[in-house]
Formats: structure tokens, sequence, C-alpha cells
């Protein structure tokens, strides 16, 4: 029992400092820059991969949402005007909200697809299906 207890003791001492965030999904933050007047972000498509939507979707999101023309070139997107990066990642939360997030459960599994001429955002957790609204 000695050689156990002084195991157990090593291994607690070996541990890091933090095992794990009790998030297991988290949103990585924009990472961008200005150019004159424009606002080129360089992340957006790995963030729209982490949230498992198209980039193309989650774009037109936030154009609407943030009332800007932009485009994608190449690997970067640009906005037509200057955009706070903290701005444009309450969008990307508000979106998660609406487009990724289980409404019932909370958890982030969820499918979006089209049915009967609406869009629907199907759980793989707990089966849960509710219309979100077309962008």
């Amino acid at each position: 029992m000695e050689e156990y207890e002084r195991l157990l003791v090593k291994a607690q001492q070996e541990l890091p400092e933090t095992i794990s965030g009790s998030e297991r999904f988290v949103i990585e933050k924009i990472k961008g820059h200005l150019e004159g007047n424009k606002t080129v972000l360089v992340n957006l498509k790995k963030i729209a991969k982490d949230l498992g939507r198209e980039e193309a979707h989650l774009l037109k999101y936030l154009l609407r949402e943030l009332a800007t023309p932009g485009k994608v070139e190449g690997e970067r997107v640009i906005f037509g005007t200057k955009i706070a990066a903290s701005i444009i990642n309450k969008k990307i939360k508000k979106y998660a909200s609406e487009f990724v997030y289980c409404a019932e459960c909370s958890k982030p599994d969820t499918k979006l697809f089209e049915e009967k001429g609406g869009m629907y955002l199907k759980c793989s957790a707990c089966g849960a299906k509710k219309p979100v609204k077309a962008i």
C-alpha cells in the first residue's frame, strides 16, 4: 500500500495546473488587421470549420449583422469598413447561439439542413429539431 500511495502523490505532483476548462467547445477569437478603411480577417474559415458551418453562411450572417460590404479573397475575408474585433467576436457568438448550439441541451453537436423550404437545426446529442431563420 505504501508504494501505491507514493505513486499517487507522484502522479498528483506531475499533473498540469489546469487539466481542462469546463467548455469542450471554445470559439476562437477573430484574427485580422486594418488596411486603410478595410478590415481584413485571416481566420474566419477556421472559425466556420470549428463551428461546423459553411464559411459562406457565417460570412453572409456577419455581413448582414454588421451592415457592411465584404468578400472572400483567397484565405482572407475583407470587410469594406473598419470594424472592431470585439464587435465581430460578439456577432460570431450570436451566430453560434442561433445556428450552432442546441436550444434544448445547449450542446454544439448540431447540423443545419433544409426541409420543406425552411432551414432547421437538428441536434445529434438529444435529437431536438428547431426551425432557424434564413439569412
